[in-house]
């Protein structure tokens, strides 16, 4: 779930079956992959992996309590883990991350690992076939292989080897591609395994890429595909929907009262379904009547889903005519024409009501009233010839005119997001960003005009961004924080300030370079050899924001740091901009920087340092701050963490000029550098805490307090309290000191917890921690 948590269900009472609960793992961030190794003689009961935002891939027994140790803990992805399953024999794991990449891992050989390459975007969907299937290799003799099929985020389909190997690619479907199912082997089209995603149409198709049918149904993005035991195939759907599939027909759509049916899984042994959707309930359906739930529970679900509340958006382009739509005789008086259509009803009320056709029940079934989309003034506007509740001014660049993000109620804040930065051409590192900030902004929109305070309404899921939080639903609730909660104190991992529009950047330094060749100035410009360099750092700069691997040498990297030290420090001052963007870049992503720049005593704090970027006078905001970026960067490498170590009492020397800085960004980024100390000081020394923690710590919150009194920005507060908090569990000794040598500390706790951006729930919550750790 996205709560962090996997839990174990386990059956009480058969009839009526009854469920217990039991916590299986808990972690700290959003855990989006599952998959069930089959029972061995190792493992008798099985092994649950786990997956999710951390990158970190969990192997454990079910029966083991969550604060025992796990089987193993699987370390390689960069990115969201958001896709797993496992060989039917139990022998081999395959995972799919936002790295772009999958692997392959054997069980018990957990250190070790196959990478799956060639993906252009997101492994959304792996399968991981069976052992039975017989391909034949270059010289005609039949192996007996695993083979694995990925689905993925650039449209396409791969099939592996598990060596690493690729055997093909499938090229066929329109969007996204977001699960993979296996099917069984008398389907009645002859079709080895299902894909589905983005474009709704789930496809069937056999192992060399040939495309056998189009399964049509769907309203919204298909998340999840399972077969059950009789060949039947079921999809879960953003439509609110789960459906049944026999050959190429839907025989039952299954209506949830949730925005999203995020997953759907069958059990092998009695054919019955369990669906995971946006509203935080696990839901199980049986054929059997045996297995069914009580009369009590069963006319509860179908209240819920007769209850809800659906955006006019979600069931087609446009506004609903009611004038022009049928009455309740309708209904009475005709049949649908195939299973799961929808039928909009203008009911005598003048509600309009939303009706699903039932094969199986031969009738139309209530599934929730339509109802229309507003933001919170409840008009829309218009932008480009198109109505939005929403058009939001956001700022990505100093000096430039805002752009404008439309936005409507019904959508998904990260379609939205994601076509933002596609429109203004932004580095992909933005959408965490820009869909947090959608979300945050439209926390209070609701759709129709219901007045006065309402119970919150079926299907509403109050989980942030990611996890399709839905603002518009009716009288949706602000996300809650869960009771587990995780502290955000101590902070444990080092911060970098490493994403930037790097199109835009080459383009300024090419118009700079321009200037100097055009005022003659060609020892300081750029020649045809030197721009070929500068465009391959940037392409590779690029290439390390989209997929966040870790810091390592690389040629392009190596050969731009003598180009972009020139930029950044031998231009004159007003056209320098551009090279200190490269430079707090290469700072988070090249090791090599540091060697390149020590000689002698002097290293890149010196370089900077001389080029005159930390004199107060020189009233250029923007160059200090992405120096001080820069250095904040350099503890993204074990080479950089040696300098800022070494160069302490420089570099904090270097800030005191600017800690009473009215400039938010300079604010904020030294904030950020004081974090990273922090982190760096709290891993360091214990008991004692050791005089140099000490003395480094004081120092530190001396300059944070000051910093903090004077903060108005709630960014800046936030993170200026995050780095006093995390000094402050160094331990009992240091707290000590902090007492009685910081008298401006408990101030400055006191002046942060008035300000107007104190009631925000972060700000509020890391206060409260502090206080705890005070006292």
């Amino acid at each position: 779930s996205r709560d962090a948590t996997v839990r174990l269900w386990k059956l009480v009472t058969p009839s009526p079956p009854t469920f217990d609960g039991t916590l299986s793992s808990h972690g700290t961030a959003f855990v989006n992959a599952l998959a069930y190794v089959q029972p061995s003689s190792s493992y008798p009961d099985g092994l649950i992996v786990s997956g999710g935002k951390d990158t970190i891939i969990e192997v454990r027994q079910p029966g083991k309590a969550p604060e025992e140790n796990a089987e193993g803990l699987l370390l390689g992805h960069a990115g969201n883990v958001c896709a797993l399953d496992a060989s039917e024999d139990g022998k081999t794991i395959v995972s799919g991350s936002w790295d772009t990449s999958a692997r392959v891992w054997e069980l018990g050989k957990w250190e070790k690992s196959t990478v799956l390459e060639g993906h252009e975007a997101s492994v959304w969907a792996v399968l991981a076939y069976d052992r039975e299937t017989i391909i034949t290799d270059v010289r005609g003799r039949p192996n007996e292989i695993l083979i694995c099929v990925l689905g993925c985020a650039d449209k396409l389909i791969r099939v592996f080897h598990p060596s690493g190997k690729r055997i093909r690619i499938i090229n066929g479907s329109s969007d996204v591609v977001r699960a993979l199912c296996k099917l069984s082997s008398n389907h009645p089209s002859g079709a080895q395994f299902a894909s589905a995603g983005n474009d709704a149409v789930v496809r069937l198709w056999t192992l060399d890429g040939t495309e056998v049918a189009q399964l049509h149904g769907h309203e919204n993005f298909i998340y999840s595909l399972a077969c059950l035991p009789n060949g039947d195939l079921v999809s879960s759907s953003e439509d609110r929907t789960v459906r049944v599939w026999r050959g190429d027909q839907s025989i039952q759509t299954i209506t949830h009262p949730a925005i999203s049916v995020w997953s759907v899984a069958a059990c092998k042994s009695n054919g019955d379904i369990v669906t995971g959707a946006s509203d935080r309930i696990v839901r199980v359906f049986s054929r059997d009547p045996e297995r069914q739930g009580e009369p009590a529970t069963i006319q509860a679900f179908e209240d819920s889903v007769k209850a809800s509340s659906i955006p006019q958006q979600a069931l087609g382009d446009g506004a609903v005519n009611k004038e022009q739509l049928p009455g309740p005789d309708f209904i009475a008086q005709k049949s649908g024409t195939k299973e799961g259509q929808v039928q909009m009803i203008k009911e005598l009320n003048g509600n309009v009501s939303a009706y699903s056709w039932s094969t199986a029940a031969n009738q139309w079934l209530l599934v929730g009233t339509v109802v229309d989309a507003a933001g919170s003034s409840g008009r829309k506007v218009q932008y480009q010839g198109k109505d939005y509740d929403y058009v939001f001014d956001v700022d990505i660049e100093d000096g430039k005119p805002p752009l404008k993000l439309p936005f409507n109620v019904s959508q998904n804040p990260y379609e939205a997001a994601s076509k933002f930065i596609a429109d203004n051409e932004l580095p992909v590192t933005y959408l965490e960003q820009v869909a947090n900030f959608i979300v945050t902004n439209t926390q209070g929109a609701t759709l129709g005009a219901a007045a006065g305070p309402q119970a919150q309404a079926p299907g509403s899921d109050p989980w942030g961004s990611e996890s399709r939080y839905r603002p518009g639903e009716v009288n949706a609730p602000a996300p809650p924080v869960a009771a587990s909660r995780p502290r955000a104190l101590p902070q444990t991992q080092y911060l970098s300030i490493a994403s930037a529009a790097l199109d835009k950047v080459q383009k300024k330094a090419e118009e700079n370079n321009q200037i100097l060749v055009n005022s003659g100035a060609k020892g300081l410009s750029l020649n045809p050899s030197d721009l070929n360099v500068l465009s391959a750092l940037v392409k590779q700069l690029s290439l390390a924001q989209a997929i966040s691997y870790a810091p390592k040498p690389h040629a392009a990297l190596d050969n731009g740091i003598d180009l972009v030290l020139r930029l950044a420090t031998a231009w004159p001052v007003e056209l320098r901009l551009p090279g200190l963007d490269l430079l707090r870049l290469l700072a988070a992503a090249s090791p090599n920087l540091i060697t390149r720049t020590s000689s002698g005593a002097d290293d890149i704090v010196d370089v900077l340092a001389s080029s005159g970027v930390f004199d107060s006078a020189h009233d250029r905001p923007n160059n200090t701050m992405l120096a001080v970026r820069c250095l904040a960067n350099l503890f993204m490498t074990d080479e950089g963490r040696l300098i800022t170590d070494g160069e302490f009492d420089k570099i904090v020397g270097l800030m005191h000029p600017f800690l009473q800085s009215t400039n938010r960004n300079v604010a904020v980024a030294i904030a950020t550098l004081y974090i990273n100390y922090a982190v760096m000081l709290e891993k360091g020394e214990k008991g004692a805490e050791g005089i140099q923690t000490t003395i480094r710590g004081l120092r530190l919150l001396q300059d944070l307090t000051g910093l903090l009194q004077r903060a108005e920005d709630s960014e800046v507060i936030y993170r200026s309290l995050v780095a006093m908090g995390t000094l402050v569990t160094i331990g009992a000794d240091f707290r000590h000191h902090v007492k009685n040598e910081v008298p401006g500390f408990a101030a400055a706790l006191r002046a942060a917890s008035g300000k107007k951006s104190a009631g925000e729930p972060r700000i509020k919550n890391v206060l409260d921690e502090i206080k705890d750790e005070m006292s």
